[in-house]
């Protein structure tokens, strides 16, 4: 065994629980995937198996020291590369020897690692930093070569335990195929934490980390996609069946009441007639009071049991089989001519943008993915598409059309607004309040949410918000221009959008590293941007 992780808890320093119990095994050689909704534990959990945080309960043994690459920010910046690598003492001592200060302290330090500055060139050459000093300070690299560096860490160091929490967030096109290339060929023990599906489809094992614990399902996420459909549609039959016994109990309830009701009537009519005395008359009718009471808790007792078993069952249904998505069709009829370029280009500081100028058109129902590698003008074309930029060479016929730009961060939200504030905003079809709070409550926002500041949302919750305030606009876009949108969601909320956009009529323009989901939302044509 490579790890063992038994009955792990985690408690944030402010005493809110985490998770507790948490309980799995990670053989030699097997490539796990760590999946599970934002904010579950994915990260802190690897924190955990690599050192840097302490559990609240629990035990971890592992048969190697984990070589552990989290989320990259800016917490490496006042390092050099060689510091971040952790060889910077090793080549220091490797150039003091070759100087002639053959110390034993030098010696010891090197510890026969005379390899060790070619191993770092190779390895940053096979991950396209070649050009890159290891002097040189880790602030002044882009998202993608921090990254980048931290992989090359793992041909220097050669790891049995590898941990990645979100490896190819920053990275483009092919830095990605340099990623999937390198979890196909490895033999080291991988847990990665990712939201690229097809990534995930490369790892043999997914582990599923939810508020009920970890569940482990033997094959790569497709194979897990489809015992989740299983589990799920088990679960949507169990809630129609309980749907029904519920039905039931409260008609039986109803028809008990009114039987019991008419022979009361019928009873007293009857004790009246005979002449019974008015005590005795109260008698009985005491114990027909109290056998009515008795039915109707038995009955009470049946509904209210089945109801909160529906409750329970509800609660477990995925984000996307509880949403009503309800986008309406865009107004335009499909191969209206809705943009077209001849020949243009856009430069900065005076050098033109793209190798070649630009023909473009774009035509209503088509579904389009912009692709190239980072610096390629993929963010600057769909600007031009908007309008809100202009060509520096060529023309552009735009026709009249309302157009919606979806970014990473979803920045249509207002930060300083309440969810509500924001729904109300795109109220252009003058709903009333409860309708808008009926349209909430279909995008998973409770009366609990309503109150809450925009800028406090989750990226998840931010994606969802927005998706329910174009249901609230009178019309949907025509076309909908979407710019790396999967970049801050997890799993579920990017099968969220997924379902979204799919029910979505309109023209989709779409920016995404993200292959799985280009496939998923039907894209039809795909526009390769190459930069001059």
């Amino acid at each position: 065994m490579m790890l063992i992780i038994q009955d792990l808890s985690y408690t944030h320093p402010n005493k809110d629980l985490l998770f507790k119990d948490i309980s799995f095994t990670a053989n030699n050689h097997e490539k796990i995937a760590l999946i599970g909704n934002n904010g579950i534990g994915k990260s802190t959990l690897l924190k955990i198996v690599a050192g840097e945080l302490e559990p609240t309960g629990g035990q971890i043994n592992l048969a190697s020291e984990p070589y552990y690459i989290p989320q990259i920010s800016g917490q490496f910046n006042q390092l050099t590369i060689a510091q971040a690598l952790g060889v910077e003492d090793k080549l220091n001592a490797l150039n003091e020897i070759l100087a002639g200060n053959a110390s034993d302290e030098n010696f010891s330090i090197l510890n026969d690692d005379w390899t060790i500055e070619d191993r770092c060139r190779e390895a940053l050459n096979n991950w396209q930093l070649g050009d890159v000093d290891l002097s040189r300070a880790m602030e002044t690299l882009s998202g993608g070569q921090k990254t980048k560096v931290f992989l090359a860490g793992i041909s220097i160091h050669h790891p049995d335990l590898i941990l990645l929490d979100e490896p190819n967030n920053h990275l483009d096109m092919e830095g990605r195929q340099l990623l999937y290339g390198f979890l196909q060929s490895t033999k080291s023990t991988l847990v990665v934490v990712s939201h690229d599906r097809k990534l995930l489809n490369l790892l043999d094992i997914v582990c599923e980390l939810s508020k009920h614990g970890m569940k482990t399902y033997g094959g790569n996420y497709d194979f897990y996609k489809e015992q989740k459909q299983i589990e799920n549609d088990a679960l949507n039959q169990e809630i129609q069946s309980n749907e029904k016994a519920l039905r039931k109990a409260k008609e039986k309830e109803r028809e008990t009441a009114e039987r019991q009701q008419k022979l009361d009537s019928r009873g007293k009519g009857k004790q009246e007639k005979a002449g019974v005395a008015r005590i005795m008359m109260n008698t009985m009718r005491n114990k027909a009071e109290n056998s009515t009471s008795k039915l109707k808790s038995v009955h009470a007792d049946k509904i209210g049991g089945i109801s909160q078993k529906l409750q329970a069952l509800r609660s477990s249904l995925p984000g996307a089989d509880k949403m009503k998505f309800g986008l309406d069709n865009a107004a335009l009829h499909t191969g209206k001519n809705l943009f077209t370029a001849t020949g243009i280009n856009f430069a900065y500081k005076a050098k033109p943008l793209w190798k070649d100028n630009l023909d473009l058109q774009i035509t209503s129902g088509e579904r389009i993915a912009l692709k190239g590698a980072n610096g390629s003008g993929k963010t600057t074309l769909i600007n031009l598409i908007l309008g809100n930029l202009a060509p520096q060479a060529g023309t552009i016929y735009r026709a009249d059309n309302q157009a919606v730009y979806i970014d990473q961060d979803y920045s249509l939200l207002d930060n300083d607004r309440n969810v509500y504030e924001q729904a109300q905003h795109f109220n252009t079809s003058a709903l009333q309040e409860h309708e808008i709070k009926i349209r909430l409550d279909h995008f998973l926002f409770g009366k609990d949410d309503w109150g809450k500041p925009c800028g406090a949302l989750s990226g998840g919750e931010r994606m969802r918000l927005l998706l329910c305030c174009l249901t609230i606009g009178n019309q949907s876009p025509d076309i909908i221009m979407l710019d790396e949108p999967t970049n801050n969601l997890d799993v579920q909320n990017i099968e969220i959008l997924t379902a979204a956009i799919n029910s979505y009529k309109g023209t989709l323009v779409a920016v995404s590293h993200d292959d799985y989901f280009l496939k998923e939302i039907n894209i039809n044509r795909t526009v390769l941007l190459h930069a001059g």
